[in-house]
């Protein structure tokens, strides 16, 4: 079979099995299977016959479960087949489970019994956030299958693990909430979320066996494939784009300051102005000043840029934390929700202190989120970098234990990252990822950096308590490249989490890094340490983790998509 036929009935084949992964990703948020039926093409749907044999459907269904970890739950999913309309049955499928979670949320005994509790009540509500973007993710996945565009599939593939990705992060988030809660609340959602998990995971591996096929076979884009080809933009239209989008050429729409000579006084007001769903972006220049309130970017007021007049100067202040009864994930002086946001020359801090515990200054959960030359303050959990795909450039973070934390897929380029002092007995720990699934497209890249302390954690000779980062989850995922490391972290430079949780399975490297913390001799020596070459490196930059990195480079923000070696 000549080479480019071959090719062209793998894409098709390609293009039948992202059909059959929207189906069970379609209910992923859910564990009823009534009245959920996924559908194959043509022959009997009831029986599975066709015209090229007996039981067909459930060859297909088998054959698309195999990546998956659970695979009898994800064969279960698809075990009926009553019709051979897999839209109509996607449809239906999502609005079964998504009423079956908000029904579980709303009408279950867990709920009274938070009735009871203020702090179980707080993690539902966490719950009810987490579970409710979960939804919107598995609907905004399975409308992407309707417009796909054979000439982007890797952006297309790379959309479809991003939000699968963030699914599995925001079950496991709502699981989290209830750490802190009595009682056995905690196992009793973990056993309501438990299909509803493992079909979220089954839905992740099988785009990302997608994405490893069309990479194994060196297919390129399917464009590629069927003749197509993309049309480049040429220089002079590239710098036209790139000057029409840099946020240091964009006028500011909304003027915010704190002596009455803008529209509004407050941040708050300012966001509340925004549209919803706008397709140009709304800048907000917030003055000089300290800003004592709680901002947040709710969901739909995508586009927002917020410029001050730099991070010193102008500053988001809070004190939120969970020792004041506030639930970590609402304890962040400034949340973004939306898409596209991009913050410039300012700063969030949290001023809780070591006995605040967690507390957060920023928590961003929102796609596509640009951080430049922002200062971000705090103690234990200062930055909850938390899903989806996120830049930082030139930005200064602060902090003590797990400062730098979550499950987004996040690359820090020329950042500064200050330990503070921790409380004691505490450690003081840089980063904290928090990958959970092995198909997960989330990682912390930490490139041409800087890793140092305040001057009493610099002091403080030879190095003890202070690490680069410790497994959170089982999966966690970070790479420090071309980075400073001063000398107050320990020379093992990892520590464990709980007890060995992670130490196989996580993914820690290190690359060229400078410093005297930087030596590696020393280094602990789990299966999870990872010897980083130049070729691997390449592997860990802008242009190969997030595939399409578009949104970054129309910003006009520093931003380098490659490795410059040293």
């Amino acid at each position: 079979m000549p080479v480019e036929e071959s090719k062209r009935k793998l894409a098709v084949a390609g293009l039948t099995a992202i059909l059959l992964v929207a189906a069970v990703i379609a209910v992923a948020v859910g564990s009823s299977k009534d009245g959920i039926d996924i559908a194959t093409s043509g022959g009997d749907a009831e029986t599975g016959r066709s015209g090229h044999g007996i039981g067909a459907s459930t060859k297909a269904v088998q054959a698309i479960c195999s990546p998956t970890a659970y695979k009898e739950t994800c064969e279960e999913s698809l075990a009926d087949a009553n019709t051979t309309d897999t839209r109509q049955l996607i449809e239906r499928a999502i609005n079964v489970t998504v009423a079956n979670v908000e029904e579980a949320l709303e009408s279950s005994t867990l709920l009274q019994e938070a009735a009871r509790d203020p702090a179980t009540k707080d993690a539902f509500r966490v719950c009810e956030d987490v579970l409710h973007r979960a939804s919107g993710d598995l609907r905004r996945t399975v409308g992407k299958m309707a417009e796909f565009d054979y000439m982007k599939t890797d952006a297309f593939v790379a959309d479809l693990r991003t939000w699968l990705s963030a699914v599995v992060t925001n079950q496991e988030t709502c699981v989290d909430a209830f750490e802190n809660t009595t009682g056995d609340t905690s196992e009793k959602m973990k056993k309501l979320l438990e299909t509803a998990t493992e079909l979220a995971s089954n839905g992740l591996a099988m785009v990302t066996e997608l994405a490893t096929v069309i990479s194994s076979f060196n297919l390129g884009s399917l464009g590629d494939m069927f003749g197509g080809s993309r049309r480049l933009l040429t220089a002079a239209e590239e710098e036209k784009r790139r000057l029409a989008q840099e946020i240091d050429t964009l006028a500011p729409d909304i003027l915010v300051a704190q002596d009455g000579t803008g529209q509004f006084e407050t941040i708050t007001e300012a966001v509340a102005a925004v549209k919803n769903d706008s397709e140009n972006s709304t800048v907000i220049h917030v003055k000089a000043g300290v800003y004592n309130e709680y901002v947040s970017i709710p969901k739909g007021k995508n586009k927002v840029v917020i410029i001050g007049d730099g991070p010193e100067t102008t500053k988001v202040t809070g004190n939120k934390s969970i020792a004041g009864g506030v639930p970590t994930f609402y304890t962040a002086t400034l949340d973004v929700n939306s898409e596209d946001f991009i913050a410039k020359d300012i700063g969030f801090e949290n001023t809780a202190g070591v006995d605040g515990y967690q507390a957060l200054a920023l928590r961003v959960s929102g796609d596509r989120a640009i951080f430049y030359n922002v200062k971000v303050d705090g103690y234990q959990n200062s930055l909850c970098a938390d899903v989806y795909r996120q830049f930082y450039s030139n930005c200064t973070i602060t902090g003590t234990t797990d400062f730098v934390f979550g499950d987004a897929l996040a690359l820090f380029q020329n950042c500064t990252f200050v330990a503070r002092t921790p409380g004691a007995n505490r450690e003081s720990v840089v980063f904290a990822q928090g990958r959970n699934d092995s198909n997960s497209n989330s990682v912390f890249v930490i490139q041409n950096g800087r890793i140092t302390a305040e001057p009493a954690l610099l002091e403080v000779q030879p190095p003890d308590r202070s690490y680069l980062g410790h497994p959170w989850k089982p999966y966690s995922r970070t790479v420090i490249m071309h980075t400073e490391i001063d000398n107050f972290i320990n020379p093992v430079g990892w520590s464990t989490w709980i007890g060995k949780l992670g130490l196989n399975t996580c993914y820690y490297g290190e690359y060229e890094n400078t410093g005297p913390g930087s030596e590696t001799k020393n280094r602990v020596t789990w299966r999870g340490i990872r010897k980083i070459t130049s070729e691997i490196a390449k592997t860990w930059t802008g242009s190969v983790i997030y595939v399409d990195d578009g949104w970054i480079k129309k910003s006009g923000v520093q931003y380098e998509p490659n490795l410059k070696e040293i």
